[in-house]
């Protein structure tokens, strides 16, 4: 028998299936290969088991793709393509129709036009990081492959960054907080993180716990969170922040239940002991304030 010590949030294996490129490193009944897949709705949500009341984990935006590796009873489980991360997403909200993206959404939220007038009936909306193809532009509209339109200054190339992780981050205030969450709908702590990371065209884990050893540079323990600069994410267990290096930070928290930017110090006193003697920080690069 081989030893399951690999994470199974990033790694697709379970007891009667797994990802042919785990065979050897992992013991599964069967080993298959993945059949690519797109998402077709604004946003498929991904849940620790096959139901719909179970626990969201993750969100893979419109146009991003999947790794499928089962299909059952109406739910795919698949594997994120953006960070590689596993669960169950309903059947539904996926499509193997997959496109080349020329675009990406880099606003909290936006919507899609039968026709490229801001007065038609919006046909859709769309989350921050949804994958588009642009076939034309007119009017200040693009046009997608399937004949819709979206607003052409809501969006950026696929290759494109906005490096100030920081400034991406903050369009989010007051988004309201959501377990799981990645989208202008709502979001978690590393949710919010990880759109200001990706946005900057910097590869991202999904939870904080995995940020914290992934992501930039650990700075000192006793650092003064008060001094931190622009852009310096700050953990404690369960949680992470970024810094405005004044003296604040941003982050999707579960007291406010919202995208909210206080002082550090008012964080420090709601922490708990164990919480106190966990802060940690992490430099990360990022442009410099406009």
């Amino acid at each position: 028998m081989t030893e399951q010590t690999l994470d199974p949030r990033i790694n697709a294996y379970r007891g009667d299936i797994a990802a042919a490129s785990l065979k050897g490193k992992v013991d599964a009944e069967r080993f298959v290969a993945p059949t690519p897949m797109c998402v077709a709705t604004p946003l498929a949500p991904m849940h620790k088991w096959p139901a719909a009341d179970a626990r969201c984990t993750n969100e893979i935006w419109f146009g991003e793709l999947v790794d499928v590796y089962d299909l059952t009873d109406g739910w795919a489980w698949c594997q994120a393509a953006r960070e590689g991360y596993v669960g169950y997403v309903r059947a539904d909200r996926l499509t193997d129709v997959i496109t080349q993206a020329s675009h990406r959404l880099a606003v909290p939220a936006s919507h899609l036009y039968p026709e490229p007038d801001m007065k038609s009936a919006p046909a859709e909306w769309l989350p921050f990081g949804a994958r588009l193809t642009i076939t034309e532009e007119r009017r200040g509209f693009s046009r997608l492959a399937d004949g819709r339109w979206a607003v052409t200054r809501h969006l950026l190339a696929v290759g494109a960054v906005e490096p100030d992780i920081f400034a991406t981050a903050l369009k989010f205030l007051g988004v309201p907080y959501l377990w799981g969450g990645g989208s202008g709908a709502g979001l978690d702590c590393s949710g919010l993180i990880q759109a200001a990371m990706l946005n900057a065209g910097q590869a991202c884990p999904r939870d904080s716990s995995q940020m914290a050893t992934a992501l930039g540079q650990a700075l000192a323990d006793d650092t003064d969170p008060a001094a931190l600069a622009r852009g310096d994410l700050v953990f404690f267990p369960r949680h992470v922040m970024i810094a405005d290096g004044q003296g604040n930070v941003l982050h999707a928290n579960a007291h406010h239940m919202a995208v909210t930017l206080e002082p550090v110090d008012v964080v420090r006193r709601r922490c708990t002991p164990a919480e106190a003697d966990g802060w940690r920080y992490r430099r990360v690069a990022v442009a410099a304030a406009a």
